[in-house]
């Protein structure tokens, strides 16, 4: 199988990667539950994750690293643990489900003021349009870093300074540039980063979290076992406990790790110019094929490896079955929980086919791809 849905999550990872889960299965006990070997094990290994993605997301302590189950309960845990039913939140037409229903939710039983900025039919967003909305009893703005969609990006740079100027929270959605883009959440007032560990970040599904600047507090979705403090009936308030309720997921912890010590050894200037290569290349060859439709701003500076399209008016789950059945080809086709972003590309009822791309995907795989969709052209 040629594997092309890597926004999706990333099938192909590093032998670090796959030898830190294994060893964990093997060695490690529960953090912060004992002072026996096999529980002070699991705790390094869960710091060492918190200061590698402190280190790669240029935060200012390890400790406020909070670890989830990916970037939907991260998302979850930062849009209800900030928001009240007086506030106003300003997001976009580009956002996953993960960043639209728990604000539609706090909308309808807390009547939150919602602000949706629309996308034009390349995906881009009017930035006027952020800070002529910003009202009295605005909290926040709400952002994906990049639409998993398109692949175009958000300007997080202006973003982050209409937040400062408005004193506004900045929360944003890293899911598909954790681990292919630079971000530095001081140098662009980030306030929450929510990020998934197992796209681009490598690690294994199951894990992900939060980067909370200090002196951001959040109600936590769940308290119970903390593992210091038993006879509180209060959960702990300090970080990363406050935030942290139960049993860490340690073994996937350790392969989350070994991914981001993967990508800092590695660089991501090398991986984002190899899967930008990789996008380019494809693009320029699909853009050729005869009734191929491309979605997104590709004339962008910057961008993630996605290319989204459509063969003519063919549903795109027929044509991701035919790339899967007949050519061995993995890809992702329909809505991709995205429905604001379908309607501004005006793609609802036919989905797009999506190609995305990591640094284990191969030059041949690419044109075995480009062969595929000539070929799906043709018998039209």
């Amino acid at each position: 199988m040629i594997y092309l849905d890597n926004s999706a999550t990333t099938l192909k990872k590093p032998a670090s990667v796959i030898d830190a889960v294994t060893k964990a299965l093997t060695q490690l006990g529960n953090s912060g539950r004992g002072v026996h070997e096999d529980s002070l094990k699991s705790s390094e290994v869960i710091f060492q994750a918190r200061h590698a993605l402190c280190q790669l997301f240029n935060g200012q302590q390890a400790r406020q690293i909070v670890f989830t189950s990916g970037a939907t309960e991260s998302l979850n845990l930062a849009i209800e643990g900030l928001h009240t039913g007086k506030d106003h939140v300003i997001t976009t037409a580009l956002e996953h489900n993960s960043v639209l229903r728990p604000l539609y939710r706090l909308q309808e039983e807390k009547g939150l003021e919602l602000t949706i900025i629309p996308a034009d039919q390349l995906g881009n967003l009017d930035y006027d349009a952020f800070e002529e909305a910003v009202q009295e009893n605005t909290k926040s703005i709400i952002v994906t870093h990049a639409s998993n969609v398109t692949g175009n990006l958000v300007n997080l740079e202006v973003l982050g300074a209409i937040c400062q100027k408005y004193g506004l929270y900045f929360i944003v959605d890293a899911s598909q540039s954790a681990g292919l883009l630079p971000i530095d959440v001081q140098a662009l007032n980030i306030d929450v980063l929510c990020f998934t560990g197992h796209k681009s970040l490598y690690g294994p599904q199951g894990t992900g979290g939060l980067y909370v600047q200090p002196g951001v507090n959040l109600r936590p979705l769940k308290v119970g076992g903390s593992g210091i403090d038993t006879f509180n009936p209060k959960h702990p308030t300090m970080f990363p406990t406050a935030l942290e309720a139960g049993t860490l997921n340690g073994h996937g912890i350790a392969g989350l790790a070994a991914g981001v010590d993967y990508l800092l050894a590695e660089t991501l200037e090398k991986i984002g110019k190899q899967t930008n290569d990789l996008m380019q290349h494809f693009y320029d060859e699909v853009t050729k094929i005869d009734n191929v439709i491309v979605y997104g701003d590709f004339a962008a500076k910057s961008r993630c490896p996605i290319v989204s399209i459509n063969v003519g008016d063919r549903d795109s789950a027929e044509i991701s079955d035919l790339l899967a059945y007949e050519y061995g080809i993995a890809t992702r086709s329909g809505g991709h929980c995205a429905p604001l972003m379908h309607q501004a590309l005006k793609t609802t009822d036919q989905g797009v086919v999506r190609f995305s791309f990591s640094s284990f995907t191969t030059d041949d795989e690419i044109m075995e791809a480009i062969y595929a969709l000539q070929k799906i052209s043709q018998k039209g």
